[in-house]
């Protein structure tokens, strides 16, 4: 059973996704034409990844990285990365790679604010309260990436998202989001450089 807060949540959610619609697809549009032309298709980048109670769900962006390359591959870790496209190197460090997960969001798959939605293989290597961050939808952005993102390691993003579940609020997605916001005119390093050293694998694995 939803509880009201839950309720308000997917509310804001919904009414916010509608009322950014019009210049969304707007900037979209552009952004999916210049992709087309300057590296043709596909445009949008798909992967599963778990969402809440670890339900598999179908994840979007926009293609960052050559079409020659594998996607699944290692994440890069600078924007000098070969595989990456001139525009995919922009589209990164502005974060509007992200704007097909809107459409994750008006479907229920997702949530403007949440834990990164990561790969099933990841979950299943969880400890047990590292798999508390599915009891709730994943998000666009949360608190492990105004805490640090790219400097952070996977269990301190991690442990991160469980603060998140366990102290969430409408206050404290509010302040997340006021965060994000600020911190797009910010210049910053959005990729990884600290990793796990047990989880090398997966935790350097590339979300395109």
């Amino acid at each position: 059973m939803t509880n009201p807060a839950q309720q308000i949540k997917r509310t804001i959610d919904i009414f916010a996704v509608l009322a950014i619609s019009p210049l969304v697809l707007v900037i979209s549009l552009v952004i999916a034409i210049f992709i087309r032309l300057t590296d043709g298709a596909p445009v949008v980048f798909q992967q599963t990844r778990a969402g809440k109670n670890g339900r598999p769900f179908t994840f979007y962006k926009f293609r960052t990285m050559r079409t020659d390359v594998d996607p699944f591959g290692p994440s890069p870790r600078s924007g000098e990365d070969p595989r990456l496209t001139r525009l995919g190197r922009f589209l990164r460090l502005t974060s509007l790679d992200e704007l097909p997960q809107l459409w994750n969001v008006l479907k229920g798959d997702m949530s403007l604010i949440g834990p990164r939605p990561l790969y099933m293989a990841q979950a299943a290597e969880w400890n047990p309260r590292q798999l508390k961050r599915l009891r709730v939808q994943p998000g666009m952005t949360g608190l492990a990436q105004i805490k640090g993102r790219g400097s952070l390691t996977i269990e301190e993003k991690l442990e991160l998202d469980v603060h998140y579940v366990e102290q969430q609020s409408l206050w404290l997605d509010a302040q997340i989001f006021l965060t994000t916001v600020f911190g797009l005119f910010v210049p910053k390093d959005i990729y990884e450089k600290k990793f796990s050293h047990t989880r090398d694998t997966w935790s350097a694995k590339n979300d395109e």
